[in-house]
């Protein structure tokens, strides 16, 4: 009864910013007609496309920088050391000193190197981060743009990565690079099939493509519930070909730094080094983000079962918050990955994919779509 009062009573105060702060649709949708009332079409989705274009700026720079304290701070703790503590409260403002420095330095050119690919490389990889951002439903209404065949988009997108890799990789003259972007592609294009399929899972499931109605799906209960065994195995397979997809420990033998000094970004330096460096954070996140999404039940909050008051407090959480911390908490466990286990071999790399992942995977498609056929699930 005192639960019950207690939530009425912060429900009542909260309700004049609830729609606003809890439901982005009104106010996306109040920008938007303010812009057409005011301008032609056109230049109104062109500057809806410049504001949107901005904020994915500042959110993947302060996202980047972000991530990159935060594994140094993780690492650090693993192995039972203080990590950045000298520049900035707690070492802060280290990763702001480093991107400055990655800023100023001097960009060496190489000899015999295809300098049109070695440059366009880094553009590509970055440019397909912005445009698998642009699908993620970070909230309610929050999104960029909502396909009904999202996730068809994303694993379609995500896919093209591997082509500033290998292009990198070729065009540095190098044979440090070209036997590292050798090996990232042989990765990627090997755990994708598991991503694909521990995706297909989940689509199995909900029923349908569009990210939004996923996560709708799962008010009642976050898929990796309600799906039973074969949503957990999704998730766990998920989890690990995602970090071997990023080129992350321990399967991070495309950057194998005591073989190829670091990979098929040898010969980079200054920003276009930056590039690759950020884009691997960004990668982690975007990794992350498609996981609590899909299994993790996205922005919506921890409901169980009829324990309305109980649910009730957990909806007061606002819905970005529960994105978040969901996000965040699929990074630490694969930065827990990178710190915990030691490097696979190439062999090992790809003997664990072909011939465990994988037909893991298409066992547990098979048992996910009998059961969704006959309706055993929550």
């Amino acid at each position: 009864m005192l639960l019950n009062t207690i939530t009425n009573t912060l429900v009542t105060l909260s309700d004049p910013w609830w729609k606003v702060f809890y439901d982005f649709s009104s106010l996306t949708k109040g920008i938007d007609e303010g812009l057409r009332s005011s301008l032609s079409p056109f230049w109104a989705v062109t500057v809806e496309m410049v504001i949107i274009g901005i904020l994915f700026l500042l959110f993947y720079a302060v996202i980047g920088l972000f991530l990159v304290y935060a594994e140094r701070k993780v690492c650090a703790f693993i192995q039972n050391r203080l990590g950045p503590n000298r520049i900035g409260p707690y070492g802060i403002f280290q990763t702001v000193a480093d991107l400055i420095k990655l800023l100023f330095k001097e960009l060496i050119p190489i000899k015999n190197a295809d300098s049109f690919l070695f440059n366009l490389a880094p553009y590509i990889v970055i440019i397909v981060n912005f445009m698998v951002l642009a699908a993620i439903p970070f909230a309610k209404g929050l999104h960029a743009i909502d396909f009904n065949i999202g996730i068809f988009y994303v694993i379609a997108v995500s896919s093209m990565s591997v082509i500033g890799v290998l292009l990198a990789g070729w065009s540095s003259n190098s044979k440090y690079s070209l036997i590292g972007a050798m090996r990232s592609g042989a990765q990627i294009v090997s755990y994708e099939l598991s991503i694909g399929l521990a995706i297909i899972t989940v689509v199995i499931l909900a029923g349908s493509l569009q990210l939004s109605e996923i996560v709708e799906a799962q008010r009642t209960g976050w898929f990796i519930f309600k799906g039973h065994v074969p949503a957990f195995i999704a998730f766990v397979i998920y989890i690990i070909s995602g970090t071997a997809e990023t080129n992350r420990g321990p399967f991070d033998m495309a950057e194998a730094e005591s073989e190829l000094t670091a990979g098929y970004h040898t010969e980079y330096s200054g920003i276009k080094f930056a590039f690759f460096y950020l884009a691997e954070y960004i990668n982690m996140f975007i990794v992350a983000s498609i996981a609590s999404t899909l299994f993790l039940g996205g922005w919506m909050p921890f409901h169980v079962g009829n324990w309305e008051a109980f649910n009730r407090v957990m909806d007061i959480i606002p819905p970005f918050f529960w994105y978040i911390g969901k996000t965040f908490f699929v990074i630490y466990l694969i930065m827990l990955f990178k710190w915990t286990f030691p490097r696979l071999r190439i062999d090992q790399l790809l003997t664990l994919e072909w011939k465990y992942l994988l037909p893991i995977n298409l066992v547990n498609v098979l048992i996910m779509a009998f059961l969704v056929l006959m309706g055993w699930h929550f």
